[in-house]
């Protein structure tokens, strides 16, 4: 194979209420033609936007689900909200998920930041940034070392200790997706990857460029080679019978969707390549089995 960069692309969401056999259906066919990961997005409900009420299925359920019905694909949350679960619990997941899988998960942590998925389930929005940081803190510890104690202003953990260990001694690769200066300050000593979402560089190479410089900066005053933290970025893809991919965040939803044509998708993926992009997260317009399918020809061109 000489694929330039992974290829994964993200289940839906709250484009419609997709079924697990649905879900299922999409997993297989992603293994089917070659993608290298599947991805899933971890909210709870969408609300008072101007839309109808929407919600997902519950993320870390349906990646275990994942896990076991594929053998070769990466999966992993795009991003799992600390905010959700105390943070040992998300260690604790995560090293299930890890096991589950083969040793194939990839754990996306942020902040969160829609307010009616704390409202409705009853979680603090205040503060979010320092209980991610108190989180983030308890996370890698239990999942690189095993064991921590910690005492912070939102946390507490007295002894805690993560048996068993799961298929890889150090866990699952860790990737943020932010690109608030204080998240990557945080984050940027300790992760392995960083992802961008399309909204945030115009879903162009020319625009992933200049944020490149960014993280790149960011990651030397973090005291890291930039080197070391591997680049991800979701793209936004449009296949013939489109009508603009319904999300839950309404922000930045006229970016020009790059076409699911096969040579002008493989040549945009090369052109990301190009630009140091490791791992790219297709969203696909509309996405469905079928959809996912299609994506076949531009890989066959892109691994040629």
């Amino acid at each position: 194979m000489t694929r330039p960069l992974k290829v994964g692309v993200q289940l839906p969401e709250v484009e419609y209420v997709a079924t697990w056999a649905q879900q299922r259906e999409m997993a297989l066919a992603a293994e089917e033609i070659g993608l290298d990961s599947l991805w899933i997005g971890d909210h709870l409900l969408y609300r008072d936007d101007g839309r109808p009420t929407r919600a997902p299925w519950e993320a870390w359920s349906t990646l275990a689900a994942l896990a076991a019905v594929t053998r070769r694909v990466q999966i992993g949350p795009l991003v799992a909200a600390t905010s959700f679960h105390a943070p040992a619990m998300i260690a604790k997941k995560a090293v299930t998920i890890d096991e589950i899988s083969g040793g194939r998960f990839i754990l996306g942590l942020g902040a969160g930041w829609n307010r009616p998925d704390y409202d409705a389930f009853g979680f603090p929005y205040d503060h979010r940034v320092a209980r991610f940081e108190e989180a983030f803190t308890i996370i890698r510890t239990l999942l690189r070392e095993g064991h921590i104690d910690f005492a912070g202003t939102y946390y507490r953990v007295d002894r805690g200790e993560l048996l068993p260990r799961g298929p890889r001694p150090g866990g699952p690769p860790l990737m943020v997706g932010s690109e608030g200066p204080r998240m990557l300050a945080i984050t940027l000593p300790h992760v392995d990857a960083w992802n961008a979402w399309f909204t945030w560089f115009g879903n162009t190479p020319d625009g992933y460029r200049a944020l490149r410089a960014q993280i790149d900066e960011a990651c030397r005053r973090a005291g890291r080679d930039p080197a070391e933290v591997e680049r991800t970025v979701a793209i936004f893809v449009a296949f013939p019978g489109a009508r603009g991919r319904s999300q839950g965040d309404l922000d930045g939803e006229d970016v020009e969707p790059i076409s699911g044509e096969p040579e002008l998708l493989a040549g945009r993926l090369r052109a990301f390549a190009e630009e140091g992009v490791a791992h790219v997260q297709l969203v696909l317009d509309p996405i469905t089995a079928d959809t996912i399918r299609g994506l076949r020809p531009a890989l066959e061109r892109l691994d040629a």
